[in-house]
C-alpha cells in the first residue's frame, strides 16, 4: 500500500507531499490542474522511464519518493533480501532522482539500485494472479496494456477458475520434460568430442590415482622433508642438551645429585627439609626422562640421503598436481571424485539416454492428461467468467457490449497447458467478436477491466490500484455504480482514482483536490486533503461547475450521505 508520495521540482510540481490511506482515495480537480503530472510521477515509482525534460525550470534535478507499507507482503520482503537490500518488515522507500543530461538514479531503501530491480518490485503492468502481484497496478484509458495481453487473460481465468495450482504443477512437469531432452541432446552430441573428453579425463584421473594420495599427506611430507634436511642440527641439539643436563661434570643432574645428598645430611638435623626436597627429586626424574626421550627420538631420525630424495621427489610430484587440481591434497581428491563421476556418466551415456527417454515418455503422458483436465476446467470457468462479467457490464449500462472468453485447445504443449485463451468483445449481435486489443474506447476498456476485477476478485496480496478516469463516458446512475464497484475493490486494498464525476467522488474514503497555484514567475501544483465541508464544496463543483449553487451543495451532501449508507 502506498503511504506517502513526495515530489520536488518535477514538471509544474515544486514541492508536494501527499499521505494516502487504505481504501478508496479520490483525486479531483479542474481540467489542466496537473492530474496527469501527478500520475506521471507515480509511474516513475513503478519503473517508468524518466527524462530531464520533466525537471522543473530553474532546477537541476527532480526527486520522486514513495513510501510503501509492505508488512503484508512477505514476497516483497524476500525479494529485497535476495537483492541484498536492507529492509524491515514494514516499509519500502523508493526514490527516483532525475538529473540534467538524462541521468537517472534509483534508490530502494537508500541503496543505489537499477531500473530493472525497481520494476521487479513495483511493476505497474504484471499479471494479477500468481505470486508476482505488483505493489502498484495502473489502469487507465491509455494504460490497459495488460488487458491486451493473452498471457494476462489466461492468468485471470486461472485465478477465477481455481486452476492456478494445477497450472503450476503442469509448468513444473513441462520444464522437467524439456530439461530431459536438453540433457539427451547434450549426451548425444558429437561422439568424437565425447571420446576426446573421456580420454582427457582418464589421463587426469590416472595422473592423480597413480600417486595414491592420502588426506593431509602434503603437510606430512613438508614436515618430513624439513626434518630430514635438518637431522644434523637436531642431533647436535640433543648432544648439547644431554651434555648440559646429564653427562658433563657440571651438568644439571650432577648439581641436583650434590644438592640432594647435602639435603639428606641436613634432614638429620631438621626432618622437614626432606619434604622440601621432594620437588627436586621429581625434577631429577623429569630430566632423566626428557634426555631419554630426546635421545630415542634423535636415533629414529633417518638421515639416509636416499629417503630424503624420495620424500622430496614425492613432494615435487604433489606440487605439480596442486597447480592443476587444487591447493591441497583434499582439493585434489575432490577433483578426482568429480572426474570419476563424469567418466562414469560418459561411459554410461547410452544407458542414461535410454533412462531419460523412458522418464520423458512417462512425463508426456502426465502432461497430456493434466493438460486435458486443465483445459476442460478452463472451458467451464470461461463460461462462468463471461456470464459474470456481462452481468457487471449490464449493471454499468454498457448495453450491446458482450464480453467473451475464447478457449481453444492447442495442438502442441505450451508451458501453461493446452489452452489458448483470449478475451473478446462484441458491440452487437450483428458484429463479429473482436480481441480486446482492437476495442477502440479506452473508457469502455477501463470499465471492462473494472468488471473483471469485481468478478475475479483482488489478489490475496494487498496492493494499490490506480484508476485514471475509469468513469469517462458515463453519468448518472451508471457513475454511481462505478463508484460503488471501486469502493468494493478497495476493501482490504488501496485504490487511487482520478475522477471528474461527483457520483464516483462521493464513495471515496478520502478525497484530494488538485489545483494550480500561480506564482510570481511560474505555476505550481498543490494537492490538498479535503475535510467534510470542503469536500461538499468540491463535489458541488463537480456537479455544477464553477458556479456553485444551494441546489448543487444540497445534492453534494445527499450524494455523500447515500454513499455512506451503501
Amino acid at each position: 500500500m502506498l503511504l506517502e508520495l513526495k515530489v520536488s521540482n518535477f514538471a509544474i510540481i515544486e514541492n508536494l507531499h501527499v499521505s494516502f490511506k487504505e481504501g478508496l482515495n479520490i483525486m479531483s480537480g479542474e481540467t489542466g490542474a496537473g492530474k496527469s503530472v501527478l500520475l506521471k510521477s507515480l509511474s516513475l515509482l513503478m519503473g517508468g522511464k524518466g527524462s530531464s525534460d520533466t525537471i522543473r525550470t530553474g532546477a537541476t534535478q527532480a526527486t520522486i519518493e514513495g513510501s510503501f507499507d509492505i508488512s503484508a507482503r512477505p514476497d516483497i520482503q524476500k525479494m529485497l533480501h535476495d537483492m541484498g537490500i536492507e529492509a524491515d518488515e514494514h516499509t519500502l522507500i523508493v526514490r527516483r532522482v532525475l538529473s540534467s543530461g538524462d541521468k537517472s538514479k534509483v534508490y530502494l531503501n537508500g541503496s543505489l539500485s537499477t531500473l530493472n530491480s525497481l520494476r521487479d518490485i513495483v511493476a505497474p503492468m504484471v499479471e494479477l494472479a500468481g505470486h508476482s502481484a505488483p505493489l502498484i497496478e495502473m489502469t487507465g484509458q491509455h494504460e490497459n496494456r495488460n488487458l491486451m495481453s493473452k498471457h494476462y487473460h489466461l492468468d485471470l481465468l486461472d485465478q477465477y477458475a481455481g486452476t492456478w495450482d494445477k497450472r503450476l504443477l503442469f509448468t513444473e512437469k513441462f520444464n522437467r520434460y524439456h530439461a530431459i531432452f536438453a540433457e539427451i541432446k547434450k549426451l548425444e552430441s558429437d561422439a568424437k568430442q565425447k571420446a576426446q573428453r573421456l580420454d582427457f579425463l582418464t589421463y587426469q584421473r590416472d595422473e592423480i590415482a597413480n600417486l595414491d594420495l592420502s588426506p593431509g599427506e602434503d603437510h606430512e611430507l613438508e614436515v618430513e622433508v624439513k626434518k630430514l634436511k635438518n637431522s644434523n642440527r637436531i642431533g647436535a641439539f640433543v648432544d648439547q642438551a644431554e651434555s648440559a643436563l646429564y653427562t658433563d661434570d657440571d651438568s644439571a643432574i650432577s648439581r641436583l645429585n650434590a644438592i640432594l645428598k647435602k639435603g639428606l645430611e641436613i634432614s638429620n638435623v631438621d626432618p622437614q627439609i626432606a619434604a622440601k626436597l621432594e620437588n627436586l627429586e621429581q625434577a631429577k626424574t623429569l630430566i632423566d626422562e626428557s634426555i631419554y626421550d630426546l635421545r630415542q627420538y634423535a636415533n629414529k631420525i633417518d638421515a639416509d640421503p636416499q629417503r630424503l630424495e624420495e620424500a622430496e621427489s614425492r613432494l615435487s610430484d604433489l606440487r605439480k598436481l596442486q597447480k592443476k587440481y587444487g591447493a591441497t591434497v583434499d582439493d585434489i581428491l575432490k577433483a578426482l571424485m568429480e572426474m570419476e563421476i563424469e567418466i562414469s556418466n560418459l561411459q554410461n551415456s547410452e544407458s542414461r539416454v535410454e533412462s531419460l527417454k523412458k522418464e520423458a515418455a512417462v512425463i508426456l503422458k502426465e502432461l497430456e492428461t493434466l493438460g486435458a483436465d486443465l483445459h476442460k476446467r478452463r472451458q467451464k470457468g470461461a463460461e462462468l467468467l463471461a456470464d459474470s462479467v456481462n452481468a457487471e457490464l449490464l449493471d454499468l449500462n454498457m448495453k450491446g457490449v458482450t464480453f467473451h472468453v475464447m478457449t481453444e485447445k492447442l495442438q502442441e504443449l505450451a508451458s501453461t497447458g493446452l489452452s489458448d485463451v483470449e478475451f473478446l468483445s462484441q458491440t452487437s449481435s450483428k458484429d463479429a467478436k473482436r480481441p480486446l486489443a482492437k476495442f477502440a474506447s479506452g473508457g469502455e476498456l477501463s470499465r471492462i477491466l473494472l468488471s473483471l476485477k469485481r468478478v475475479v476478485g483482488s489478489s490475496n496480496q494487498p496492493r494499490t490500484y490506480l484508476f485514471d478516469e475509469v468513469d469517462t463516458g458515463v453519468s448518472g446512475e451508471t457513475a454511481e455504480k462505478v463508484g460503488r464497484k471501486l469502493r468494493t475493490i478497495a476493501k482490504g486494498q488501496q485504490v487511487v482514482c482520478v475522477t471528474h464525476l461527483p457520483q464516483v467522488a462521493a464513495f471515496g474514503d478520502i478525497h484530494f483536490f488538485i489545483q494550480k497555484s500561480p506564482q510570481k514567475d511560474s505555476v505550481s501544483m498543490v494537492v490538498s486533503e479535503l475535510k467534510q465541508k470542503d469536500r461538499v464544496q468540491e463535489i458541488a463543483r463537480l456537479i455544477s461547475g464553477e458556479k456553485i449553487s444551494k441546489t448543487s451543495l444540497a445534492h453534494a451532501e445527499q450524494l455523500l450521505a447515500e454513499a455512506k449508507q451503501n
